[in-house]
C-alpha cells in the first residue's frame, strides 16, 4: 500500500521502508555463495562420482597400483630381465650344475632353480603370461556372456528359458574338472588355456547382465524409446546396456583374478602353460620336490599369485563401492 505524504507519521514508515529495503539480499552473481559457479562445482557425472568415491578407498587404490606395476613389469621386461637377472628359458649346460639352487643372493634376487634359471626371471615373464591370460579368457566371458544375457532377459520366453538352462548345466560340472576336460579335447598350451577359460565362465557373466537389464527395462526411457519407434537393437544398444554394465565392470576386474588364479592351477597339472615357457603354476609344480632344501622356488611365484589376484579383487569389490549410486557417504 502506497505512504500517504499528509499522514502525520509519514516520515517515520519512510525511514523503516527504507531500512527494510537495504536488508534485502542481494542478487546472487557468478561468484556469491549459491550462485551458477557453485551449482556447476556441485553438478557432477555418475563416473566422475564413481572415481571421486574409489579414490578415497585405500585398498582399492593399492590394489589398482599394484597391477600397474605387475603390469609395467611384464610389458617391459625384455628391456631389462635378460641383462640384469638372466635368461627365463635358456640352460647354460656349462655352469647349471654350479648354477642350480643358489640361494637369493645380489646376483639372482630370488635364488635358481634344479636347471641354474634364475627365479626371478621366470616370475617376471610368468606374470606376462598370467596377465595375459587372464584379460583375454575374460574378455570371451564377456563377450558370450554379454550377447547370452541380453537376448535371455529382453525377450524372455524361449529364449530365457533355454540360455538358462545352458547355463545350468554349465554349473553343474565342477569348474576346474569342466576345463580340464575341455584342454584334454583342445590339447595343453597357452592359447588353449584362456579359450577354455573364457568359454567355461560366460554364464556368471550372463546371469549378472540378464539381472541387470532386467531391472533396467523396466524404466520409462526404455518404454518411450519403445514408443517412438526405435528398434530392438537400438534399444538394447544406446539405452539397456550402457546402464546396465555397471555390474559387469565389477565382476570382470574380479574374474581377472579368477582367471589368473584358475591358469594357475592348470599349469601346476600339467595342463596349461607348457615347460620351458615360463608360468607361475608350472613354477609351483616344478617346486613340490624342493619345499625343503629350496623353498624360494614356491615362495616367490606363491606371493606373485596371492598378491595379485588380491589386487584384482580389491580393486572389484572398490568399483562395486564407487559405482553403487545409492552409497550415502
Amino acid at each position: 500500500m502506497p505512504l500517504d505524504p499528509t499522514r502525520p507519521d509519514y516520515g517515520r514508515e519512510a525511514k523503516a521502508l527504507e531500512a527494510l529495503s537495504s536488508t534485502a539480499v542481494p542478487d546472487q552473481g557468478p561468484g556469491m555463495p549459491g550462485g551458477p559457479a557453485e551449482q556447476a562445482a556441485e553438478a557432477r557425472t555418475l563416473w566422475g562420482d564413481a572415481l571421486r568415491r574409489l579414490r578415497k578407498n585405500k585398498l582399492a587404490v593399492a590394489g589398482l597400483i599394484w597391477i600397474i606395476i605387475v603390469i609395467l613389469v611384464a610389458i617391459t621386461a625384455d628391456l631389462w630381465a635378460p641383462q640384469w637377472l638372466g635368461d627365463p628359458v635358456d640352460i647354460d649346460s656349462s655352469t647349471a650344475a654350479s648354477q642350480r639352487l643358489l640361494t637369493p643372493s645380489a646376483e639372482h634376487p630370488f635364488g635358481t632353480d634344479k636347471l641354474g634359471r634364475d627365479v626371478a626371471s621366470r616370475v617376471v615373464y610368468g606374470a606376462r603370461v598370467s596377465l595375459i591370460v587372464g584379460v583375454l579368457a575374460v574378455a570371451i566371458m564377456i563377450a558370450i556372456g554379454l550377447i547370452m544375457g541380453a537376448l535371455a532377459a529382453y525377450y524372455g520366453g524361449i529364449w530365457d528359458a533355454i540360455i538358462m538352462r545352458t547355463a545350468d548345466v554349465f554349473f553343474a560340472f565342477p569348474y576346474i574338472l569342466f576345463a580340464i576336460v575341455l584342454i584334454a579335447l583342445l590339447g595343453p598350451g597357452f592359447q588353449n588355456v584362456f579359450i577354455a577359460i573364457g568359454v567355461l565362465g560366460w554364464p556368471s557373466i550372463a546371469r549378472v547382465f540378464r539381472s541387470s537389464i532386467l531391472s533396467v527395462k523396466e524404466n520409462e526411457y526404455v518404454d518411450a524409446a519403445r514408443a517412438m519407434g526405435a528398434s530392438t537393437r537400438r534399444i538394447l544398444i544406446r539405452h539397456i546396456m550402457p546402464n546396465a554394465v555397471a555390474p559387469i565392470i565389477v565382476y570382470a576386474t574380479m574374474s581377472v583374478g579368477g582367471a589368473i588364479l584358475t591358469e594357475a592351477a592348470l599349469s601346476f597339472l600339467g595342463m596349461g602353460v607348457q615347460p620351458p615357457d615360463p608360468s607361475w603354476g608350472n613354477m609351483l609344480n616344478d617346486a613340490q620336490s624342493f619345499m625343503l632344501t629350496a623353498p624360494w622356488m614356491m615362495i616367490y611365484p606363491g606371493v606373485a599369485i596371492l598378491t595379485t589376484v588380491l589386487a584384482f579383487v580389491l580393486l572389484g569389490d572398490g568399483l562395486r563401492d564407487a559405482l553403487d549410486v545409492k552409497l550415502k557417504e
